[in-house]
């Protein structure tokens, strides 16, 4: 097995060495246009693995380029790992004019036609649905690293999107878990009326686990929620940190935040980082 690791920052493969790693150079052209040139040859019929982190349409198109010159090499299988799948928030139409843009990637990446597509903890069951030959890794394993941290703590699902997830790693971790919810207006985004579903907490500690935090809008919510009910100490992990309005607003939440190297960002001592290895 080759491995091509297309993000030069992201190396979740531990099997991957000197031998079996393919080099490569990769640039833009001044028109806007990804290319690769992989310089490490590859023997007859050979397997590849490839990793990259899917942040936009240069990232997409620099894994379809590479997809084309591992085919013309003469590579026989080729898998991919990509640990966020991009787009997967918007799977479904909401309001009229809206794309449905998990099914956008899903139709590019099913286009090249891979051995195997591997993701890590999707948004939603649509994504795997869509995609073909797709094998999924949840996130028990970082949620097991996570509670050897803040052990004895209640897992809290933050709403009703994670309720079946949560409640999967709550009977794998024996732990007990408290589900929340929130309303979403879906012309405008705006979150309101954030419920804990227990009447009191009595101080215990809690960890909201989610896919997901961009701006962080629901977790801001869901502490003050559940501050209201008499919880303890508050821990947040997230497989995907985007922390698009950045982590000083958390801060002021949460006791810690952990999150998966899944997304490419400027590094932030605040984050407790669980490198993904395969």
């Amino acid at each position: 097995m080759y491995y091509l690791q297309l993000d030069s920052s992201f190396r979740p493969f531990a099997q991957a060495d000197e031998k079996n790693t393919l080099s490569f150079e990769a640039f833009t052209f001044s028109g806007g246009e990804p290319h690769i040139k992989i310089l490490t040859s590859l023997s007859k019929d050979a397997s590849v693995m490839i990793s990259h982190r899917l942040q936009s349409f240069n990232d997409l198109g620099l894994l379809l380029v590479a997809v084309d010159a591992l085919r013309r090499m003469g590579a026989r299988q080729i898998r991919l790992f990509l640990p966020y799948f991009p787009g997967a928030r918007q799977d479904r139409v909401m309001v009229p004019g809206e794309p449905l843009t998990v099914k956008v990637y899903a139709n590019l990446i099913n286009g090249l036609g891979l051995e195997q597509v591997i993701i890590l903890d999707p948004h939603s069951d649509v994504t795997s649905a869509l995609l073909e030959r797709v094998h999924v890794i949840a996130n028990l394993e970082f949620a097991q690293a996570v509670l050897k941290e803040i052990p004895n703590t209640t897992l809290i699902a933050p709403d009703a999107g994670a309720v079946k997830k949560v409640h999967f790693l709550a009977n794998k971790l024996e732990s007990p878990v408290i589900t929340c919810s929130k309303i979403r207006d879906v012309s405008t985004g705006h979150l309101s009326s954030f419920q804990v579903h227990i009447d009191d907490l009595h101080g215990q500690d809690c960890l909201i686990i989610d896919d997901i935090c961009d701006g962080g809008r629901t977790f801001l919510g869901l502490a003050k929620a559940l501050k209201a009910k008499n919880a303890g100490k508050l821990y947040l992990a997230v497989t995907h940190g985007i922390f698009s309005k950045g982590t000083d607003a958390l801060q002021a939440h949460f006791e810690a935040i952990f999150t998966t190297n899944s997304f490419r960002r400027k590094s932030d001592d605040s984050l407790t980082i669980k490198k993904i290895q395969l």
